[in-house]
């Protein structure tokens, strides 16, 4: 395995399961979103990443983010790419290592976690069926070229993001809803009235959207 996880295993034992992969945001890591695992549907494994990247003094990153002297902010795209490809290896090795149903994968992201989330689905749409897309946004430039040759039609996202995100524009956030429209994709996409962060309505909206997309 190339990344360290943490796993809770389905309280429903099936000959496959479906399995939900958590992806943290900048400066975290694996423990913050696995704090809700009890709380999502009992036929999934749950399985949370910590991003490749260290930074310091704590936490970690998928991908560095950079600021000049403007306090503009740029992404190292170079390492969101690495990260997206590093994310369907890991795939790769949960299905040949748990009994997992390859066809029913689903990608949870934070931040960070969910912009590399839109990127891995769209870069390899064979391996994952849904996304759930928490406070992020759709960088194009991450995304392999050829996508739109892949069989992604299948692929479902569930899209939140806080009206008043100090982090994230809300303005980012919007635009990923007619660009995968664009591509025939169903997209479900609800606002909150919060900032950079999960409120409960919204936990549960995407946990009811997870048991009505089987």
């Amino acid at each position: 395995m190339n990344l360290h996880y943490l796993v809770r295993e389905p309280k429903i034992q099936q000959a496959q399961n479906p399995v939900l992969i958590l992806l943290h945001g900048y400066g975290s890591n694996e423990e913050d979103l696995f704090s809700f695992a009890t709380e999502l549907p009992e036929e999934y494994y749950v399985i949370s990443v910590r991003a490749p990247y260290d930074l310091q003094p704590y936490g970690h990153a998928w991908y560095a983010i950079h600021f000049d002297s403007d306090e503009n902010k740029f992404s190292d795209d170079i390492q969101a790419r690495e990260s997206r490809d590093l994310i369907a290896t890991f795939i790769d090795d949960l299905v040949a290592k748990y009994p997992i149903d390859k066809n029913k994968v689903t990608l949870i992201g934070f931040s960070q976690g969910s912009i590399l989330s839109y990127a891995t689905a769209l870069s390899y749409p064979e391996k994952i069926a849904k996304v759930v897309v928490l406070s992020g946004y759709l960088n194009e430039q991450i995304i392999a070229e050829n996508f739109k040759e892949k069989d992604y039609k299948h692929l479902q996202f569930f899209i939140s993001h806080g009206t008043v995100d100090q982090v994230i524009p809300i303005d980012w956030a919007r635009k990923a809803k007619p660009f995968l429209e664009n591509l025939g994709l169903p997209v479900v996409y609800k606002e909150y009235p919060i900032g950079h962060g999960v409120a409960p309505q919204n936990f549960y909206d995407f946990k009811n959207w997870l048991e009505q997309t089987k």
